[in-house]
């Protein structure tokens, strides 16, 4: 995506338009699925001096209005990626914890019935599949 367009997808959600706004975008866009460590470093080697503090509450803010989406495998730091409201699902490497996206089993929120509910009216099936990478598997 060109600047413009995430100018204007801050712009719609009600964000001022910052640098460190951008930065993060833009980092999420070359390399999905990254944890805070190196988005910050990837804001940092951009920008120059940005707080870590500064980090968190971007992606926290972007997180809250779904710009981005938040994931936590099982033993691994929450990564955050760019590909929201399609309840796309992911698989992730045993060996190397690389993590790849996997489209809807079925293509409908959610896409997994459960048997019962327990009384909620559900929105999205969260899915995490496991397995070996083909880079590690040879």
């Amino acid at each position: 995506m060109s600047t413009e367009t995430y100018e204007n997808l801050l712009h719609a959600n009600n964000l001022r338009v910052t640098a460190v706004r951008l930065a993060i975008l833009r980092t999420l866009e070359s390399f999905p699925h990254s944890d805070t460590d190196f988005i910050i470093g990837k804001v940092r080697k951009e920008l120059g001096s940005v707080s870590t503090q500064a980090v968190y509450n971007v992606l926290s803010s972007l997180c809250e209005i779904k710009v981005i989406r938040r994931i936590e495998p099982a033993g691994s730091n929450a990564l955050y990626e760019l590909r929201v409201g399609d309840n796309h699902h992911h698989v992730v490497c045993r060996v190397c914890m690389a993590v790849q996206d996997i489209d809807c089993l079925v293509g409908q929120r959610p896409c997994l019935q459960p048997s019962d509910t327990k009384g909620f009216i559900l929105d999205e099936a969260e899915i995490t599949f496991w397995g070996i990478c083909p880079t590690c598997q040879t």
